[in-house]
């Protein structure tokens, strides 16, 4: 497989005498395989240049963009990408899906004419959309496997295998939880779906990682859905990767700065007497990934097809249960506007009778309720006998930050994934949806 980057910079572009050398232009990653089978990472402001390039060969061309997430700074080079406009080509475009045609219409309402002199319909190149969720498919001779990513959006990180080497693209994940705090260099994280990426990254021969802060910074930017370079390391320590690109650089970094953020990595590697190579991705490199640096597949690799039906998808029933009426209703409101049907309860035995009677797919629990708290209701549904109920995943909410003896008490009660308050209708939404796509894999 062949690597290069056209767009490294994370959240909006930043061209200009301090982003020389690393580049100002957002996510875009080209990769060739050795079959000719032809990906594009992202479709950011670096496709520009990437399709000027592309389209100087008159040949016809079947390629394929997989788009982490409809994010502006993902796609904001789609309407700029010249192979679009070729009659004869075809492009492939492939991102997160949900509720039937998202993508389409995010894709068209960046195109729309008061934003966009030409329409998405109007592309001369034949345009085919997929939605995808987590699981398998093969592009060629490249076998990507899905997962979601922790993110305000859905998004999905993409493992690329081929030519005997795999490749990983993990950008926009912001930790579940950055316990524990005070550890050393490549410590296993807490939160058991912060474990669950690691596995997704395990022994690629690259990993492309968001690190778009550092744990300094980081405070100030929860909840934003981006990875301190600190932790993007420690996961490719535990994963035993080859080499870590740290990527998606935040638009204030200049030059110097990510010298130093990439300095800072090699030595946070170097601690744990590592071999992992750490480089900072810079528009214009390019790496080459040989048969010599492949990787197993992940335990509990996704085995299903990650390609979302077409057809109408049924309303999932979601249980809320808080003593907030106005957490309430932000809650509701918002997955109502996903197309999820919604059930409400103000206390714990209340909702354990609703969970039992009307089985629903996911439960959104405060921890602090009258009478029973929800810890108490995890572990009562944990010890059912119904294997629905056991198995049901439950996002806890809290409204304060938990110090890792609480983490670990809430994962001992079953509890699946938290959120602490107050929680953007953004998160809350992409959280949700994920875990119900998730589910209905299972």
């Amino acid at each position: 497989m062949r690597i290069r980057f056209w767009g490294t910079r994370g959240s909006l572009p930043k061209p200009g005498p301090t982003t020389l050398r690393y580049g100002g232009n957002t996510s875009c990653v080209e990769v060739q395989a050795a079959d000719g089978t032809h990906v594009l990472l992202d479709c950011g402001t670096g496709a520009h240049a990437l399709g000027r390039t592309l389209a100087a060969d008159s040949t016809p061309m079947h390629g394929h963009i997989l788009i982490g997430h409809t994010h502006w700074d993902h796609i904001q080079g789609l309407p700029f990408f010249a192979p679009l406009f070729v009659p004869g080509n075809i492009w492939e475009i492939y991102a997160p899906g949900g509720q039937g045609r998202q993508l389409e219409a995010s894709l068209a309402g960046q195109m729309a004419y008061a934003y966009f002199p030409i329409t998405l319909e109007a592309l001369n190149a034949e345009v085919r959309l997929h939605e995808l969720k987590e699981g398998v498919f093969e592009l060629g001779s490249i076998r990507i496997t899905t997962q979601y990513l922790n993110h305000p959006a859905l998004t999905l990180g993409y493992r690329l295998e081929a030519d005997g080497a795999t490749l990983v693209y993990a950008t926009d994940y912001e930790p579940h939880s950055l316990h524990p705090l005070a550890a050393p260099p490549g410590t296993a994280p807490v939160h058991h779906e912060d474990r669950r990426h690691i596995r997704f990254l395990e022994e690629a021969a690259l990993v492309i990682h968001d690190a778009q802060y550092t744990l300094e910074e980081f405070p100030a930017k929860a909840g934003w859905g981006h990875t301190p370079m600190e932790r993007a390391v420690d996961y490719a320590l535990l994963a035993h990767a080859k080499q870590l690109a740290l990527f998606h650089h935040d638009p204030e970094r200049h030059d110097d700065a990510v010298d130093q953020l990439c300095d800072k990595a090699r030595r946070r590697a170097a601690a744990r007497n590592s071999a992992l190579q750490v480089v900072a991705a810079a528009e214009g490199q390019v790496i080459e990934l040989s048969g010599e640096a492949a990787g197993r597949r992940p335990s509990g690799a996704a085995t299903v097809s990650a390609l979302l039906s077409q057809a109408p998808q049924a309303a999932s029933t979601v249980l809320i249960v808080d003593d907030d009426p106005m957490m309430m209703h932000l809650l509701k409101t918002t997955l109502q506007d996903e197309g999820v049907q919604v059930l409400t309860a103000s206390d714990g035995e209340s909702a354990l009778q609703l969970a039992r009677q009307r089985r629903p797919a996911l439960i959104v629990l405060d921890m602090v309720l009258p009478g029973m708290n929800g810890l108490e209701v995890c572990r009562t549904l944990r010890a059912e006998s119904d294997p629905h109920l056991c198995d049901l995943p439950i996002v806890m909410l809290t409204g304060a930050k938990l110090h890792e003896r609480d983490l670990v008490q809430a994962f001992a009660a079953g509890v699946t994934d938290y959120l602490v308050k107050p929680i953007k209708p953004t998160l809350i939404r992409s959280r949700v949806r994920a875990w119900l796509l998730r589910t209905s894999t299972a």
